[in-house]
């Protein structure tokens, strides 16, 4: 017998798959389509274990449905402009692009090495400018459909990336990319009205069954929606009136102080002529180059500062103080927010700090509450109104809605739906991005360049020495143009286009990767999309998959696609952990899988990725695990060749014998198996189940070599096409050499998946163990049908039985159908 020598094999079989372009695919082949799709990567230049990961799921899904009779759409790119090649620009001075496209060919490589069946002929980069092209005409699509806006705006900046950072980039109040601190800027910015869209965003994740419930839950929390009342305080010293929303317009008698942020337009006001300027300048100073998250956080001390002005209670007309604090954001609701000691924690703390008054407005069902004896407030929802003028005695949700209906009756508020989701900021102050297609006339003002002269491409004769300014706007040649209204001169922008537009509309271009007329013909899109299983990690949960949502319902409405949701199912893969820890270059805790591929070859490295952890469960390397794998293949290996010549020296006919009948029992076990995990019903994949079927078959045919002399040809003949059936999508290449091995037809991949013979699951004699008091005392083989009288009559004959019994009394014989007797013995 040969020896299995995996990098032999395995070079000899993806160049064959290569050459003949078998994953390669059209849409009219006649076939149902299915579309797999794996989040593609940054081209950093290598793959770690975590893209592995990614990418052996998906494949196994993509290779199993094409043998299943699909005709499977299964693409990869590159997710290419970044902040990482614009800072090797600046670190060893080489251009940007020339940075990026070595490692897309060096990360190629590593991906054609694992055997992935992806359409190489689909590839996409979303930094050539043949792609690019296509992003600045969505730009100018959403633009025309009013969805895209330039404001000035407080935005994140990150000093050390040298741009602005949209809020999902800001993780604990640093940069997503650098972890350095992020601070607030005033700059002029381009916004897409993502907002627009909330409301759709939140209802149609009912239409996503195949999606994890925490991605769901995680994107309803960030859309954040609340109903409430809005209503104002009046400031007569100003002459000014504050709004503020709340959600529990029935704490609105407990209200005894307002807060703004520093950034409220009226805080402006309130400095003028303030006895206390000087102090409230230096204090909203500090507390504006304080981070969002932090402003934001549970755990972050909640700080301010008494105006000495203040506001009137539209309802009681009492005098309520008015603060500068730390905790509340500008851009969320009105921007101010009304204090209600006793309804919520963390005004309590506020105002038990700073001795502000406390009235209590709601008190529980089933005792009264006192303030002299409260040390927290009551954040219950569940009570009685109380000092609420004509609403005392009310039920809180009852009072809830009438207080409203008496506000917005009175003229004093209104009804309103407010969004924690904020627009998109889609501009970033770098060069390797794609150019934000916008030209600005001193006569004709803001215009869009027109689409006969996309893209703008990307020139080549700038600095990444600007600091703070646009490595663009060094571009003279780039920057001065002409305007294409007036034919006057006019200056480009100089800001370029945020990556995640980039990565929020890929998975259409896959459908038409080459057309250079449009970005997708809408007739290919909708013959594939949408993606019916898509893979990634779940730290896109908000990012990634929330833009991918807002740009389908876009192009939905534009009449581009008839899918108003981007992915059917979602499966988000755990992490790949080292000694407990997430594999990071940083941390240095990295296995190479070219290293595992040199020593073990890819279908081990795969296997073993695919049998150590269910996909969605975090997995822990395992050295050993490696080797394990490694010795399956090789067992493998080696009963396929003694199954062969078994077939040689077969017996004809079909009177199996027992051993062949437990064997194909075995078989068609891990067929309807292995069929049930990786057709992912309801998105749940038992990948890992699937192979441990795979390796008890196995053993099972080792254990009839070990066993037996002879075969019928029929069942050894079947046991190997079977087993490589089974075995294709999670180890390609080894399968592929030993179907050719065998002398069996075409390309294994090619086959028909193996369907289950259930006439062989069909058993005629079953073991059951027999139990007396819970404890197993004996085993006994019987006919599957028969009768309970019978039964106890062979079981209470048993030797062994008997003895345990002895002179007791059986108080019951107890039979579990097909598993198990217990006999209850006093």
């Amino acid at each position: 017998m040969e020896k299995y020598i995996p990098q032999e094999i395995e070079k000899k079989w993806q160049h064959v798959w290569e050459e003949s372009k078998c994953d390669c695919c059209t849409e009219d082949n006649g076939k149902p389509p299915y579309y797999v799709l794996e989040m593609f990567p940054y081209p950093s230049g290598n793959l770690h274990m975590g893209h592995v990961r990614n990418y052996t799921i998906g494949d196994v899904i993509a290779r199993y449905r094409r043998m299943s009779g699909y005709n499977v759409l299964h693409p990869m790119g590159y997710d290419a402009f970044g902040m990482p090649a614009e800072n090797a620009a600046i670190k060893h001075n080489i251009p940007p692009a020339e940075w990026t496209y070595s490692n897309i060919e060096n990360m190629t490589r590593q991906q054609k090495a694992l055997g992935l069946s992806y359409d190489w002929d689909r590839e996409v980069a979303t930094c050539h400018e043949k792609y690019y092209k296509w992003t600045q005409w969505i730009f100018e699509l959403l633009y025309k459909r009013g969805l895209a806006y330039r404001k000035e705006a407080k935005v994140n900046w990150c000093e050390k990336c040298n741009t602005v950072l949209a809020n999902e980039q800001v993780i604990e109040g640093k940069c997503w990319r650098c972890d350095t601190p992020v601070v607030k800027k005033d700059l002029k910015q381009w916004f897409f009205k993502i907002t627009d869209y909330a409301d759709r965003l939140l209802d149609d994740l009912k239409l996503l069954p195949g999606w994890p419930e925490r991605v769901k839950t995680m994107q309803k929390n960030w859309i954040g929606r609340s109903e409430g009342l809005e209503f104002s305080f009046d400031i007569p010293s100003l002459k000014e009136k504050v709004a503020v929303y709340t959600t529990r317009p029935d704490t609105i008698y407990g209200v005894t102080f307002v807060v703004l942020p520093p950034e409220h337009p009226l805080v402006h006001k309130i400095l003028e002529n303030n006895p206390k300027k000087a102090e409230l300048e230096a204090f909203c100073e500090k507390v504006r180059n304080t981070s969002d998250i932090e402003r934001t956080s549970t755990e972050s001390e909640k700080v301010g500062m008494y105006t000495g002005i203040d506001c009137v209670h539209p309802l009681t007309g009492k005098s309520v103080q008015i603060w500068i604090t730390n905790y509340v954001l500008y851009d969320y609701g009105t921007g101010a927010v009304m204090g209600v000691p006793t309804g919520d924690q963390r005004d309590w703390m506020f105002a038990t700090k700073y001795n502000i008054p406390k009235i209590i407005t709601l008190q529980p069902k089933d005792h009264e509450l006192k303030l002299e004896e409260m040390d927290h407030a009551y954040e219950d929802k569940d009570g009685v109104l109380v000092n609420a003028g004509p609403f005392t005695g009310m039920e809180m949700h009852k009072a809830m809605k009438a207080i409203i209906d008496y506000m917005e009756e009175k003229g004093l508020g209104k009804r309103r739906v407010n969004y924690r989701l904020r627009d998109w900021l889609i501009s970033r102050q770098r060069y390797w991005g794609a150019p934000i297609p916008i030209i600005y006339c001193p006569k004709c003002g803001e215009q869009l360049v027109p689409e006969d002269q996309l893209p703008v491409k990307l020139p080549e004769d700038v600095k990444f020495t600007a600091g703070a300014v646009s490595p663009l706007a060094t571009s003279e040649h780039f920057v001065h143009c002409t305007c294409p209204k007036c034919g006057g001169p006019a200056t480009r922008e100089t800001d370029t286009i945020d990556t995640f537009v980039c990565s929020s509309w890929y998975y259409l271009r896959y459908t038409d990767a080459r057309n250079d007329e449009k970005a997708w013909d809408p007739k290919k899109a909708n013959h594939w999309m949408n993606v019916d299983q898509y893979i990634g990690g779940i730290e896109h949960a908000i990012l990634h998959l929330m833009y991918s949502r807002f740009f389908m319902k876009v192009f939905y409405d534009a009449g581009l696609v008839n899918n108003v949701e981007p992915f059917e199912r979602l499966l988000t893969q755990g992490m790949v952990l080292l000694d407990g820890s997430k594999m990071s270059k940083s941390k240095g805790n990295i296995v190479s899988p070219e290293e595992i591929i040199a020593k073990y070859g890819a279908d081990t490295a795969r296997l073993f990725i695919l049998f150590a952890a269910p996909p969605e469960r975090d997995l822990a390397w395992s050295d050993q695990g490696v080797e394990g794998s490694y010795r399956f293949l090789n067992r493998v290996w080696r009963i396929v060749h003694q199954f062969q010549d078994l077939v040689k020296d077969g017996l004809e006919g079909t009177d199996y014998t027992e051993a062949e009948k437990e064997l194909r029992f075995q078989e068609f076990k891990a067929i309807a198996k292995v069929t049930e995990d990786v057709r992912g019903t309801d998105g749940n994949y038992g990948l890992n189940t699937a192979v441990s079927s795979i390796m008890e078959y196995v053993n099972a045919m080792h254990g009839y070599v070990g066993a037996n002399k002879t075969i019928h040809k029929a069942v050894a003949l079947e046991a190997n096409k079977n087993l490589l059936k089974l075995l294709a999508p999670f180890t390609p290449h080894i399968t592929e050499e030993l179907w050719q091995k065998c002398g069996f037809e075409g390309s294994v991949h090619a086959q028909d998946w193996p369907e289950v013979d259930k006439s062989a699951l069909v058993v005629d004699e079953i073991e059951l163990p027999v139990q007396i008091n819970g404890k197993v005392r004996d085993r006994l083989t019987v006919a599957v049908d028969i009768d309970k009288d019978a039964l106890q009559e062979k079981v209470l004959a048993l030797p062994h039985i008997q003895e345990f019994i002895g002179d007791k009394k059986v108080v019951k014989f107890i039979v579990v159908p097909k598993k198990i007797i217990n006999i209850v013995i006093k």
